[in-house]
């Protein structure tokens, strides 16, 4: 990341006129908040998004110069945002950003174990360690940091949140997830499951819709408050966004095109809520219950409007819960054999691409090194579909034989 890809960047930069200010993505929701807070402007304007693009490119960018970025990097986050950045914004941004920084590293290690003690999966310290040095060292993790990305913030609350909830804390955990809808395509498939779930039971599970119904409320009238008929500017933010952005697709839309992927979509969307729906019962001790948060962060990444690998930070229960269950499928038969050894070679391979370029790099010219930056991306579009694949087919198995097992009992 930091020599070869970084490295391309810059030189590409150079060489075509590219602007490059401090890249953070962090910048845009901090100063749009700083105004707004501050100043009472809107962080929505088009003035604002003018300052945004001088911070971030180093300078605004122009629709007419063929090189300059698409993207506008506009304020295109609910208003509530500004409520979580509200105590860094007299602060200098060069601060925010180291503490940024250190905050999605230590909130990205600490959600491994808690992964590893929400799915019970019951190790040694040493395995546990692995998994924190191999999600901190994967590409997806490392692209956020550098990015100061808001996706590693809502990826640690959701941790924190399927903890609360399987440990009996509804209140605090509806509050939690409340606040991680900061990025609502992130949060809101989890949470409207998770509201399904305690109506379902709303006398033992009541407290969670208390506190994420009212956390919500408080932050959405907090927001028009500071700043009236935001939800118009947000929702027109998210037009232009998508507009700048082609389309945002999902990598489901990449991958099969728009047509078949919208269609592909609907059906993802359509068999989960019916997953969804039969397991809407299930207790907070159930297995069940834990493995939907695999499924969930799983069908999450794939139908997500924008493929973007620090997204893939919320598949780790997902490939946690596909390694303890490895042996299960693995006598399933050749289909399932075939399956994980396919999508575990796709979702190792940049660490093994990332390995080859640093002991090729002593024997590579620069430009040579330069021009292997792609290596490591090649399977970056498809680890999303390869990891929803199998933990649909292990979430089945799993609930084949927690059945059977109920059954047998």
């Amino acid at each position: 990341m930091q020599h070869v890809m970084i490295g391309h960047q810059a030189s590409y930069a150079a060489e075509h006129d590219v602007p490059r200010g401090n890249l953070s993505d962090l910048y845009p929701r901090w100063l749009g908040a700083r105004e707004l807070l501050l100043h009472h402007r809107d962080p929505y304007s088009a003035e604002i998004t003018r300052e945004i693009q001088e911070g971030y490119y180093g300078r605004a960018i122009n629709p007419t110069r063929p090189y300059d970025p698409t993207d506008w990097q506009g304020f295109a986050y609910p208003v509530y945002v500004s409520f979580v950045l509200a105590p860094t914004i007299t602060l200098p941004f060069a601060t925010v950003q180291a503490v940024f920084r250190w905050l999605l590293i230590a909130l990205t290690a600490a959600s491994v174990p808690l992964w590893f003690r929400i799915l019970r999966w019951r190790t040694s310290m040493g395995t546990v360690a692995s998994g924190v040095i191999l999600v901190l060292g994967s590409f997806q993790a490392i692209q956020g940091v550098k990015l100061q990305q808001l996706s590693l913030l809502v990826s640690g609350l959701i941790a924190f949140t399927a903890l609360l909830l399987t440990e009996g804390n509804f209140l605090a955990a509806g509050v939690l997830l409340a606040i991680a809808t900061i990025k609502p395509q992130l949060a809101l498939p989890l949470a409207a499951w998770l509201l399904l779930w305690a109506l379902s039971d709303w006398k033992s599970r009541k407290n969670y819709v208390w506190g994420f119904a009212g956390a919500v409320a408080a932050l959405v009238l907090g927001g028009e408050l500071v700043l009236p008929g935001w939800i118009g500017r947000f929702w027109h933010a998210l037009i232009e966004y998508r507009r700048y952005n082609n389309g945002a697709e999902s990598s489901l839309e990449l991958i099969f095109g728009p047509t078949a992927g919208k269609l592909l979509t609907v059906a993802v969307v359509v068999g989960l809520a019916i997953i969804c729906w039969r397991c809407r019962h299930v207790s907070t001790d159930a297995p069940q219950f834990r493995w939907m948060f695999a499924l969930l962060m799983a069908t999450t990444v794939v139908i997500v409007p924008k493929e973007a690998p620090y997204n893939q930070v919320l598949l780790v229960p997902s490939i946690l819960l596909i390694l303890e269950q490895a042996g299960l499928l693995w006598r399933r038969g050749v289909a399932a054999r075939l399956s994980l050894t396919i999508a575990g070679f796709i979702v190792i391979w940049p660490w093994l691409a990332s390995l080859a370029i640093v002991i090729a790099s002593p024997f590579c010219s620069p430009s040579v090194l330069l021009r292997l930056w792609t290596l490591p991306l090649y399977t970056t579009l498809a680890i999303p579909l390869a990891v929803f694949a199998v933990t649909t087919m292990t979430f089945r198995q799993l609930s084949l034989r927690q059945g059977a097992v109920g059954s047998h009992g």
